[in-house]
């Protein structure tokens, strides 16, 4: 290749996301020791591992759990592995270039397609923030009684806590999501480890999740459940926006540092979702599997289906089958710790997209209003209009949303990474090429083939049938 197809990785990119944090945050010389240079680098993938354990993961894992005890455990960690190929690409992308996914697409396909992407991101982070709405309120409902109507209003009020942490810098909002991040570990190691009623049989899980089968009809269909919601598309274009909050060196030393630690990073980060998402099925297999209902203190008598609202089922259920209250107070505190760290990464994606795609720049409160506005509306219009059992739809509605939307933001990623004129040497190696296409291959294919059901069951949403 001759140096005038090389790419021009000094070049400034005139219109930058997230300008406000861009390149704030010092890295050390690349001779600099481990842990200087590990202390630099961690935090982006930390932000983006919130969508892999946001409340929409929560239901397909407590169903797999319930119905199946550990026989799923092994998707779990499949869709895990997956998700930290695509978060390695994405993190390359925006190291090698400079840019992020949404100012490639701007950059480097025609014109005309600025419009429909752009708009299909935003109703895809708009869904994204629907299943974070309902997850919080939920927790709140659960937490104080609050109407869930009313719960959903109140969390419209979170765009005070953005703001305030904007204000601080991209390392206070890395350190208040690690915060939350560590309240839902704790809350699920308490209720794993802790409690005495909870014990997990840990050959038996190892056992699960190194023998990948589906023994039981049913299996699949809950299978494409966790695989098809697993990489969030609005994950992608903020990856490769947040790796350039450090103020990276654009030598080759230094674009090799950045890479190998920002791989490590999401590497890291995916694992401690992982344990989050295997432990949150490992708790419904511990307490739901092989019962089919339950009876409270008051006598209301609960029953396990594949259609029950999980979340709401494991909140009622966990202090009776568990024999304390902590239990389900733990259940709640993590949802909505859950709920709260993902809807900052939603809004930062929000903000990332709309400037990378259309250039445009609005101040970030308006920017945050908007997106839970767009959010609140139909989650207020459908509660209100069918009361809270509607819960379980919405979040249906939403993975729906975001399986048509990830094709267009994963297949524009690997062919940016695969691509030599855009990349250079720092292109995808062999390995990554085939994992990488190999997951985003796989995981549109369980979209389109739960594609029609979840259309199905979206309509009913809509139609109230």
């Amino acid at each position: 290749m001759s140096p005038a197809d090389e790419p021009d990785v000094n070049a400034p990119t005139p219109h930058l996301s997230l300008e406000n944090v861009h390149s704030t945050v010092e890295v050390p010389h690349h001779r600099a020791g481990f842990w200087d240079q590990w202390r630099a680098f961690v935090g982006p993938a930390i932000l983006v591992s919130v969508g892999y354990m946001d409340p929409g993961n929560w239901g397909t894992d407590l169903q797999a759990g319930a119905q199946y005890k550990y026989g799923l455990l092994w998707v779990v960690g499949l869709a895990s592995l997956m998700a930290i190929f695509m978060q390695v690409i994405s993190a390359r992308l925006g190291v090698v270039t400079g840019k992020d996914l949404a100012q490639c697409c701007r950059d480097w396909y025609p014109g005309w397609t600025r419009w429909p992407n752009w708009l299909m991101s935003e109703i895809a982070i708009g869904a994204c923030d629907l299943a974070e709405v309902l997850g919080s309120a939920v927790a709140l409902n659960l937490l104080f009684h609050i109407p869930l109507l009313w719960a959903v209003i109140i969390t419209g009020v979170d765009v005070l806590l953005l703001l305030a942490l904007q204000s601080f810098g991209m390392r206070a909002i890395e350190a208040v999501v690690l915060l939350l991040i560590a309240t839902i570990a704790v809350c699920y190691f308490i209720e794993i480890f802790v409690l005495p009623q909870t014990q997990p049989h840990f050959l038996e899980m190892g056992r699960a999740l190194v023998s990948p089968r589906f023994r039981q009809s049913g299996m699949l269909y809950v299978a494409v459940g966790i695989i098809g919601a697993t990489v969030m598309p609005h994950n992608l274009y903020l990856h490769s926006a947040l790796v350039q909050s450090r103020k990276l060196q654009k030598d080759t030393r230094s674009i090799r540092r950045a890479i190998q630690f920002n791989t490590l990073d999401s590497i890291v980060a995916l694992t401690v979702a992982f344990f989050v998402n295997a432990a949150i099925l490992v708790l419904a297999a511990t307490v739901f599997f092989g019962k089919e209902s339950v009876t409270l203190l008051e006598g209301q008598v609960i029953h396990f289906a594949a259609s029950s609202d999980w979340i709401r089922v494991a909140y009622l259920t966990l202090a009776p089958l568990l024999g304390t209250a902590l239990a389900s107070t733990l259940f709640a505190v993590a949802l909505l710790a859950s709920g709260q760290s993902s809807t900052i990464t939603g809004t930062l994606a929000g903000q990332v997209v709309m400037e990378g795609f259309m250039h445009w720049r609005i101040k970030p409160w308006v920017r945050r209003l908007i997106t839970r506005t767009l959010a609140i509306l139909p989650a207020v219009f459908i509660i209100g209009l069918r009361g809270d059992s509607s819960v379980t739809d919405l979040l249906i509605l939403s993975q729906v949303v975001l399986a048509l939307q990830l094709p267009f933001a994963m297949f524009p990623l690997l062919h940016f990474t695969s691509s030599e004129k855009r990349m250079g040497k720092w292109k995808n190696g062999r390995f990554l090429l085939i994992a990488g296409w190999a997951s985003a291959i796989l995981i549109a294919a369980m979209d389109l083939y739960s594609l029609p059901e979840s259309l199905k069951a979206a309509w009913q949403v809509i139609t109230g049938g």
